[in-house]
């Protein structure tokens, strides 16, 4: 079984040569900067979009924390459907992505859409280490930045379509938010974890959901906390209420029975996002971080720098022909502003610098580099790279040239 899983892995690794990553793979953390889950973080924050990640990083923690709660149930040697009937008999007749932990037959297992589902096992591996960290009190986060806040939670009641706040109308272009350009600290502190030092109980799985509701899918400015962010969902897939709350148990019949839909509350929302992170935004990353290393800002700068370059170029150039310097030779010095403006010209057109490529660096924020270690996309920043110096060697020569060819003439 090892030499299987060896040999697994190693065709995995030689495919990856060959290409890029798929978005299963960077959330799945089995990618190197810069086209790692912490990079498309950076991207998806600088378009003011990152809830979008936050949410589908939260869901995950939720079901994972759902499923070590079936792990531990199965442990102590009671069935799901005695511990817990109300979700069984929901699981039994609805279907249930938990199906193969709480032992239903394979016809009532609710299946991910495959783009998660190839990410499950892998899931599965690392849900008990994160568990067993947080019953031992640990602060883990799946993403930077992350500082527990408490969030209130009023009593809602059922938005109409009459009453519905205006919502955004793209999961990417979200209310009230802006894009992040300078700021590398989170805007918002999602993933949420939840600190316990005893076992994993149903109370645990309503705070979890209660919170990922609250900051994500209740209408902006219906809770008193910096951290509501809502996300945009279709109006089939949005949840209007939660009735639960995870200071008070339930006890009565109705919320035993809502008590059930917690463990899938958010997955259709979720592989929602999955799609449209997929989708819209993922492509955009790569073309930035895979044929790219600067970040707008950064190349906007070189804009700048690279037309104020120029002109004192052409202004030097002009001075030593009209004003007939000699010896002609000293034209050839042209080279110099020339080289440092086309280059930033360059650079901003096709948002690559290729010192840094053959530095082996890529920006995460503006001006600050990391090392870029997933071979493929270095092979082709370096190709890529390669273009851009011999481009600018020949735009650099040719104006020099020009420049020196022209014969002097004192005004």
């Amino acid at each position: 079984m090892d030499d299987e899983q060896n040999r697994q892995q190693e065709d995995w690794l030689n495919s990856r040569r060959n290409r890029l990553p798929s978005f299963t793979e960077v959330l799945s953390r089995r990618t190197r900067p810069p086209v790692d889950l912490f990079m498309f973080y950076i991207f998806l924050q600088r378009e003011g979009a990152e809830d979008i990640l936050d949410f589908w990083l939260d869901v995950q923690q939720h079901e994972n924390l759902c499923r070590a709660y079936f792990k531990d149930v199965r442990k102590s040697g009671r069935t799901i459907k005695e511990d817990w009937p109300q979700y069984w008999e929901y699981a039994r007749r609805r279907g249930s992505i938990y199906g193969t932990v709480v032992g239903l037959q394979p016809t009532a297992v609710k299946r991910s859409t495959t783009s998660t589902a190839e990410m499950m096992n892998e899931q599965e591996k690392n849900s008990t280490a994160h568990v067993a960290d947080e019953k031992r009190g640990g602060q883990r986060s799946t993403t930077p930045g992350y500082e527990k806040e408490p969030i209130s939670s009023p009593p809602l009641t059922v938005n109409t379509p009459d009453l519905d706040p205006p919502r955004s109308t793209t999961p990417f272009s979200l209310s009230r938010r802006t894009p992040t350009l300078f700021n590398s600290k989170r805007a918002s502190r999602a993933p949420t974890i939840i600190p316990r030092s005893a076992a994993i109980s149903r109370m645990d799985l309503i705070a979890s959901a209660e919170r990922i509701f609250f900051r994500y899918l209740s209408p902006a400015g219906t809770v008193n906390s910096p951290e509501n962010h809502e996300i945009y969902l279709p109006p089939a897939l949005r949840i209007h209420t939660f009735p639960l709350s995870s200071t008070q148990e339930p006890k009565s019949q109705s919320d035993l029975n809502m008590m059930a839909h917690i463990p899938d509350m958010f997955h259709a929302q979720k592989e929602y996002c999955f799609r449209a992170m997929e989708q819209d935004a993922f492509p955009r990353f790569l073309r930035s971080k895979a044929f790219g290393n600067l970040t707008p800002v950064s190349a906007l700068v070189r804009l700048v720098i690279g037309l104020i370059v120029l002109w004192i170029g052409l202004a030097a150039g002009f001075s030593l022909i009209f004003l007939d310097v000699q010896p002609k030779s000293k034209r050839f010095f042209l080279f110099i502003p020339f080289a440092f403006a086309i280059l930033f010209l360059i650079s901003h057109q096709y948002e690559l610098d290729p010192i840094l490529v053959f530095l082996g660096q890529s920006e995460s924020t503006p001006f600050r580099t990391l090392t870029i270690r997933e071979p493929y996309v270095k092979r082709l920043l370096l190709g890529r790279a390669i273009w851009v110096t011999t481009l600018v060697s020949t735009c650099v020569a040719a104006l020099t040239f020009l420049f020196w060819a022209v014969p002097g003439h004192r005004l």
